[in-house]
């Protein structure tokens, strides 16, 4: 007969989505004719995570260990197949930066100058307010740049894609036949 398949494990989930499923179970129960859209339910229900205590938080974060540890145990136990990260290959061009990336390249320094005390999100969020108030005549530049930067790529890529041995192939070769007459 065939093998049975055993399905993988249910992934664990945070707090956070714990405390989001008791709060919509809870919900249905007091108002079950309401319908709330996706959108405001999320916002009224991260409105009563940041309102609730610390306490009770506990109690959310110790059911979450509870469920990383069982998830945890299903995997070690699990035979099914399991994702594996594909590798890049050292050899392969990388991809060219955007050109607001190139932006953000040229304005860090002087934020992080002008805010030492930032941590590199805010510096980022800070980049992408000036990017999208900055005219289109000064991104100008950074767009040319990217340009280039990404004509070069495709040029770069060809290249190693042309190369006889510039990547790994899942098999060595066309298939060899060998005849069983003698």
């Amino acid at each position: 007969m065939g093998k049975e398949v055993q399905p993988r494990p249910k992934v664990n989930v945070s707090s956070y989505i714990h405390f989001m499923l008791n709060y919509r179970n809870k919900f249905k129960e007091q108002q079950p004719n309401a319908y709330l859209g996706f959108k405001e339910f999320s916002r009224k229900c991260s409105e009563k995570w940041r309102s609730i205590s610390k306490h009770e938080k506990a109690k959310y974060e110790a059911l979450a260990k509870l469920d990383k540890a069982r998830y945890q145990e299903e995997m070690m136990n699990y035979v099914g197949k399991r994702k594996r990260k594909r590798r890049r290959d050292p050899m392969a061009p990388r991809h060219p930066p955007s050109s607001f990336l190139l932006f953000s390249q040229d304005h860090y320094p002087q934020l992080k100058h002008d805010n030492p005390n930032w941590s590199v999100v805010e510096v980022a969020k800070a980049t992408g307010k000036l990017w999208s108030s900055t005219a289109n005549v000064d991104k100008q530049p950074y767009k040319q740049r990217a340009a280039l930067l990404r004509a070069k790529y495709f040029e770069e890529l060809e290249a190693y894609r042309n190369q006889p041995h510039g990547r790994k192939r899942n098999c060595q070769g066309p298939a060899r036949r060998t005849s069983l007459k003698k």
